[in-house]
């Protein structure tokens, strides 16, 4: 049995100008994730030790010849922040101005809102010399950052304001819906853990994959990381908790709940007849990402946390849980969770307009 496809449509025209610039602000949020993490990767994130100023000099103005080591990685990343920061306030005023639906201008201006707290969360982080929550919030707060730009960039698309209902749903959608809801789920919480193993020190916890501590099982018992320390002190390498190993194997389970789930909801989709445009091709490329994403934690594991290989993991962890997030947001547009409401008659000419601009 097939189901309808959601008859409303949102008095909204397509504006291409607003999205193309939704999507050029968060390829940047995710350029931005990348040197972020660089600058963890590299241990530069105490490289300029005093903010809102760099070496005491306004931000800007800080000589480009300076730029060296790790001064490079930490004030590059401040200044891609505020050009991202400056991309936001100019978004958030051209959704304010143009857009018609109340709630996209709402999440325009919260988006706004956490830019500017990602920002002061950095300052605070450096000058209380990287607590470790503070951290991971900062790092935990950047990932839903590029989650509602995200957002922004598909409800400002043509397939969100005029959606394509010539077809019915095929009836198994529901069941999909849940799975990559809890796909997206999954991966936003292992890059929490993700953010809490590098900020705890606890990625080489194990210095061997896909063993650990060359174990299928670990052994977090006390005669086996005494063990373990031991043959850590060989390598001159320092010692490791028993909460260190413990953080790095939840990661390690959570990497393995990614897998599965996202499996699952690609065997789903691709069972699935009937989809909205561009869902298969979705699926194929999550599939790619996880398994890129697999091959560069072991390299990051294998070579000793070697700093661009531990970025691109960082990066390519990001990447995927946004195209998991746009997937989950296309499949709610098709097969919300509630029942669909006609446009009242009142407002049809009105919506017919509308949708005629867009066209």
């Amino acid at each position: 049995m097939a189901l309808s496809r959601p008859s409303q449509r949102p008095l909204q025209a397509y504006n291409r100008p607003l999205h193309q610039f939704a999507i050029f602000t968060g390829a940047a949020t995710l350029a931005l994730i990348f040197i972020g993490g660089l600058v963890t990767s590299t241990g530069s994130g105490l490289a300029v030790p005093d903010w809102p100023t760099t070496y005491g000099r306004f931000m800007f103005a800080f000589p480009l010849a300076d730029m060296v080591g790790g001064i490079l990685y930490e004030h590059g990343h401040r200044l891609i922040a505020s050009l991202v920061g400056l991309l936001v306030v100019v978004l958030a005023l051209w959704l304010w101005r143009s857009e018609q639906r109340p709630w996209v201008r709402s999440l325009g201006w919260v988006a706004l809102g956490a830019v500017v707290l990602q920002g002061t969360l950095g300052g605070v982080t450096v000058l209380l010399l990287l607590p470790t929550p503070v951290s991971v919030l900062h790092a935990t707060l950047a990932q839903t950052f590029f989650l509602m730009v995200i957002a922004l960039a598909y409800a400002t698309s043509r397939e969100f304001v005029t959606p394509d209902d010539s077809a019915s749903l095929p009836a198994g959608m529901p069941v999909l819906r849940r799975w990559i809801t809890l796909t997206t789920a999954v991966i936003f919480l292992q890059l929490i853990l993700g953010a809490v193993m590098r900020h705890t020190g606890s990625g080489l916890a194990f210095l061997d994959f896909p063993l650990t501590g060359g174990r299928l099982v670990p052994a977090l018992a006390a005669p086996a990381v005494t063990a373990l320390n031991e043959q850590r002190a060989a390598l001159q390498m320092s010692s490791v908790t028993v909460g260190q190993l413990a953080i790095n194997v939840a990661h390690r389970l959570g990497a393995l709940a990614v897998t599965l789930t996202l499996v699952v909801t690609a065997v789903k989709t691709w069972r699935l007849g009937g989809l909205p445009r561009g869902l298969n091709a979705m699926a194929g490329t999550l599939l790619a990402l996880l398994g890129a994403q697999i091959a560069l934690g072991a390299a990051t594991v294998l070579s000793l946390k070697q700093p661009f290989v531990t970025t691109a993991h960082v990066a390519t962890g990001a990447a995927l849980l946004g195209l998991s997030f746009l997937f989950t947001l296309r499949v709610y547009r098709y097969c919300p969770p509630w029942p669909a409401r006609e446009t009242p008659t009142a407002l049809a000419p009105i919506a017919a307009n509308l949708q005629g601009r867009a066209a």
